[in-house]
């Protein structure tokens, strides 16, 4: 095997869908699918105008906005009125998240989360919170995953929604959806699901009733989000009203984004069924091979049930942001749920909640296209990085 990629190598080195080699960070963003980027260069000549006007093009505009939506439909198995575009994934959890609970305060204003939710949905939990509401947040086991019991046990009959993301998106754990959707099911509480990681790469579990998630984690460009809310589901926005989308989602539509994401979430999930199994395979070697490499590190999620495509693992001695920095000069684009910055001094919430190491800690995220040799390349600068960062550090392990 050949020495570590130089910064320059790597970035000159054309990946997946003209992303860099050594691109290992699609959980934050895949680069655009090459479908998406037709797509978008189409839409930009025939989809420019405002999609609520009566003259031509504005007719053509909208034509192309309810194809864009049937064709995500189909891809999500729901019906093309329960999809609205939002402007970006975080948007539609916040619409989600509040439009239900708002729409629910008669029957109470309790709110059910799990502990490793993402950002966007325990920041809603908190504003909802400040509000006057009340917040059940239920904790997770080692892998991140919550009890379905546990879940069940903290709905409540004042319970407006329960949420529950499908996968984690630091350790790439699935969480049991279906079961938690049935006992909500059961006292008639809504679930809500973010789906952001998941979408395009696996199949949706059943029995949700809100679901949000973002295009360019399957390929799809920026500032696009999915916001889908099933039939019969009770919903108010919490915004000021707005004639866009249906009264959901204000702001002018951005037709030819919407278009290019259809068409990246169309190819990119025809192409998972092959391209699924083999990322998978090459997590299974990281996952095998980093405590062989590396000592003193936990590789931390589920084994098993868990998306295809991330592994996340913890080095003790050394410092997330340090490792990220060497791993980037010699060009590989991690992240890291444990860094700790200088606005919050706070490791990853998701490790604290499982209970494992939160320093030193690297999420790998593979994005389509990688390669084998990208991943012996990785794990042989990892290796070499860890042991100098330690050494400088005065650290010396076994």
């Amino acid at each position: 095997m050949n020495g570590p990629l130089s910064f320059d190598d790597a970035t000159a080195a054309a990946g997946p869908a003209g992303a860099p080699a050594g691109y290992l960070d699609a959980a934050s963003g895949e680069p655009l699918h090459p479908a998406a980027r037709r797509a978008l260069l189409e839409a930009l000549e025939a989809g420019w105008a405002d999609p609520a006007r009566l003259y031509g093009a504005a007719r053509n505009a909208r034509l192309l906005l309810e194809r864009a939506r049937a064709r995500v439909a189909a891809v999500l198995g729901v019906l093309p009125d329960e999809v609205f575009f939002t402007s970006s994934g975080t948007q539609a959890v916040h619409l989600a998240v509040l439009g239900a609970l708002r729409a629910r305060r008669r029957v109470g204003r309790h709110l059910v989360v799990g502990a490793v939710e993402h950002s966007s949905v325990l920041h809603a939990a908190e504003l909802h919170e400040r509000e006057g509401g009340e917040v059940t947040r239920v904790g997770v086991d080692r892998h991140g995953r919550v009890d379905p019991e546990a879940f069940a046990a903290a709905l409540r009959p004042d319970t407006a929604l329960a949420c529950l993301q499908t996968a984690n998106h630091e350790v790439g754990t699935l969480q049991p959806v279906q079961e938690v959707a049935q006992a909500c099911r059961a006292v008639r509480v809504p679930l809500f699901t973010d789906a952001a990681q998941s979408v395009g790469r696996t199949d949706l579990p059943e029995g949700w009733s809100l679901l949000a998630a973002s295009a360019h984690k399957w390929g799809g460009p920026a500032g696009v989000g999915l916001l889908v809310i099933r039939k019969n589901t009770r919903w108010r926005s919490p915004l000021p009203a707005d004639e866009r989308e249906r009264r959901h989602v204000p702001g002018f539509e951005n037709v030819p984004a919407a278009v290019a994401a259809a068409a990246a979430l169309e190819a990119f999930r025809a192409e998972m069924a092959d391209e699924g199994p083999r990322l998978s395979a090459l997590v299974d070697r990281i996952r095998e091979q980093v405590p062989r490499l590396v000592p003193d590190v936990e590789v931390v999620g589920d084994p098993v049930r868990r998306l295809p495509h991330i592994v996340t693992f913890s080095c003790l001695y050394v410092e997330g942001e340090a490792l990220l920095t060497e791993l980037d000069r010699f060009g590989f684009a991690v992240s890291s749920g444990s860094s700790c910055t200088a606005d919050t001094l706070r490791p990853s919430h998701v490790l604290e909640a499982m209970g494992v190491i939160t320093h030193g800690n690297v999420r790998v995220s593979l994005p389509r296209g990688t390669k084998s040799p990208d991943v012996d390349r990785f794990l042989t600068v990892l290796a070499d990085v860890v042991s100098r960062l330690r050494r400088d550090a005065g650290m010396v392990t076994g």
